[in-house]
């Protein structure tokens, strides 16, 4: 009787302090077990490189720390800054193609007090949903012709800004994270014919203003073994990691492609290429699963949010982090073109991990605090 009323006590104190804390058992479960396996593929991808995954284990620290920050905060103070965060992230995004700093070709980030850099279109993939979902937070739904243009407006201005850095990738999760709101919404089926009757002519004309090496990308896409030494080195390389990783792999710290340095970004972009030559068919098996953990958690929340605003942005938030996973592993297995996408939780990164984890920490905040009141 004793142990009965202990363990219920027990129990009773575990649930409360969850829900003090604001934090979602599972999903967080969810986060640490990709967490805790980025770690370990990062440290075979990297060469074994500690210092590498030491400044992981950092980043990742702070993203956590930012996730249980947000965790704490209402989803209704979350509301009443999306405008104003929307907008000082647009005007960052403007100084950024004014006096950002560039590298490899690219004029993306902003430099800080201490030698640090600043990515501001990354906090876009987190602001543009807000923004919409506000947007639509207290109109009635499904949205009318004028409300669809005006978001086409919305997204339209930071997606360019960012491709115009160039940043191909990131303006389209950005504008994807958009469009999801958009569409869960209750967007209505004679728009979406009319998109995608539209789709030939958007394609065409992005093909018009793509780089040049935006454009080698999608040729390389579609035949990879046009320049095997060149441009079609990467995409050959990680398709030979992942087929000669087998069903069970060749074991931690033995694939030949990332160990001998044939496989290039192996510890950013292409690192699922290294998972799969490591742990096989199996492992990625796995790791799929742990994914598709997560992004359950953020459908589930997202159906049972209290409001319109909480609704959009959890279900925008969860199907943009599915494409972020899915366009990384599409890429690297060559069913995609390759845009600079990275593998999430597991791919070595600085303010994209940060921003992963604060969607996250969003998610519980209307999860929490929805059961708290």
């Amino acid at each position: 009787m004793r142990g009965s009323l202990y363990s219920r006590a027990l129990a009773f104190t575990n649930a409360r302090l969850w829900q003090l804390t604001h934090i979602d058992v599972l999903l967080i479960g969810s986060l640490l077990l990709l967490i805790g396996g980025g770690l370990f593929v990062l440290y075979s991808a990297s060469g074994q490189n500690e210092a590498m995954v030491e400044r992981q284990v950092f980043r990742l620290g702070l993203g956590m720390l930012f996730c249980l920050a947000l965790a704490q905060l209402p989803p209704k103070y979350m509301r009443r800054a999306s405008p104003i965060l929307f907008v000082f992230i647009t005007m960052l995004l403007i100084g950024v193609l004014l006096f950002g700093v560039g590298a490899k070709g690219a004029q993306r980030w902003l430099s800080l007090p201490g030698g640090l850099r600043f990515q501001p279109s990354e906090l876009m993939k987190i602001f543009m949903p807000m923004m919409i979902a506000w947007y639509f937070s207290d109109r009635p739904l499904p949205p009318s012709f004028k409300q669809i243009l005006v978001v086409l407006v919305l997204i339209a201005t930071p997606v360019l800004l960012i491709a115009k850095q160039p940043d191909l990738g990131t303006s389209l999760i950005v504008a994807v994270s958009g469009i999801f709101v958009l569409f869960l919404a209750g967007l209505g089926w004679r728009y979406i014919l009319g998109a995608a009757a539209l789709a030939p002519i958007a394609g065409y004309s992005l093909w018009q203003v793509m780089h040049d090496y935006q454009k080698q990308r999608v040729m390389t896409f579609l035949n990879p073994e046009s320049d095997p030494l060149g441009s079609g080195w990467n995409i050959i390389q990680s398709k030979t990691a992942i087929g000669s990783g087998g069903v069970q792999g060749k074991g931690w710290l033995e694939g030949t492609q990332a160990q001998l340095d044939f496989l290039p970004e192996s510890h950013t972009d292409f690192i699922i290429a290294v998972f799969a030559e490591e742990f096989g068919l199996i492992g990625c098996s796995v790791l799929i699963l742990s994914y598709l953990l997560v992004i359950a958690r953020g459908l589930y929340i997202a159906a049972n949010a209290e409001d319109n605003y909480a609704r959009l942005l959890a279900g925008s938030l969860t199907l943009t982090f599915f494409v972020y996973m899915f366009v990384n592993i599409g890429m690297v297995s060559g069913i995609l073109p390759v845009v600079g996408v990275p593998l999430p939780l597991i791919s070595y990164g600085g303010t994209s991990i940060i921003t992963i984890m604060a969607t996250f920490g969003i998610l519980m905040s209307i999860q929490t605090h929805k059961r708290a009141r």
